[in-house]
């Protein structure tokens, strides 16, 4: 399949004036509340099972607190169905899988996204060991490094009851966002993808619900204000 069939549509570039754009827009002032007691620096996004939007949320509130100045870096921490390199269409031959396995250094696995202010670590090659590589000392150091460079730094993860990368990489992270599809989720199977962030004592900063019907009185007050100056 070619890069253009792949490529995901970033809403908060192509319409940022829709209403979903100004929910991702909420999502970042919400994180930003959020950092009352504790700087929030490292956040990974997850979700409990697969198709639930995570990598669409994260790339749309990456793209967010980019424009709004910060210098922001998004890394494909899913080592085993990457995507971040369709989504910007950007090389996957060099990434994060490279990087930590010592084939490369950080320059080197950090490419430009074509947004201002955005940057972007892909997956690399599928290696036969996520979990491991997640788990490791250079990933934590590769992150204290990034830390210097960065505003914000977000992680996209497998799902978390699917493989245990997403747990390892929590404990990593300043906070976590838990993305669920309200019509595709049930309450049971959000409730342990929580229940496994909290085991390993991740701060989990909120849930985005995904496939929410928006009232249609919803949808006018927005373009009220919205449109608005």
């Amino acid at each position: 399949m070619s890069r253009s069939v792949n490529k995901r549509q970033l809403i908060t570039v192509t319409n940022s004036r829709s209403p979903v754009s100004e929910t991702y827009r909420v999502l970042r002032t919400n994180v930003n509340f959020a950092a009352i007691d504790q700087k929030l620096q490292v956040i990974m996004v997850t979700s409990a099972g697969p198709g639930e939007g995570k990598s669409t949320t994260i790339a749309n509130l990456a793209v967010t607190y980019s424009q709004s100045e910060k210098k922001v870096l998004l890394i494909d921490g899913d080592m085993r169905k990457p995507t971040a390199h369709h989504t910007f269409q950007v090389s996957n031959q060099v990434g994060l899988s490279s990087l930590i396995s010592g084939q490369c250094e950080i320059e080197q696995a950090i490419q430009p996204s074509g947004i201002p202010n955005l940057d972007v670590i892909t997956s690399g090659p599928i290696p036969p060991n996520p979990s491991e590589m997640m788990a490791s000392y250079k990933m934590a150091s590769v992150l204290d490094h990034l830390r210097t460079v960065y505003d914000m730094i977000l992680i996209d993860t497998p799902p978390l009851l699917a493989v245990t990368d997403a747990q390892v990489a929590a404990a990593k992270c300043d906070g976590v966002i838990l993305v669920v599809d309200q019509g595709k989720v049930k309450r049971d199977i959000a409730a342990k993808a929580v229940k496994n962030l909290e085991h390993v004592n991740a701060r989990i900063l909120g849930v985005v619900l995904n496939n929410v019907k928006r009232k249609a009185s919803e949808q006018a007050y927005y373009y009220y204000y919205g449109h608005e100056g």
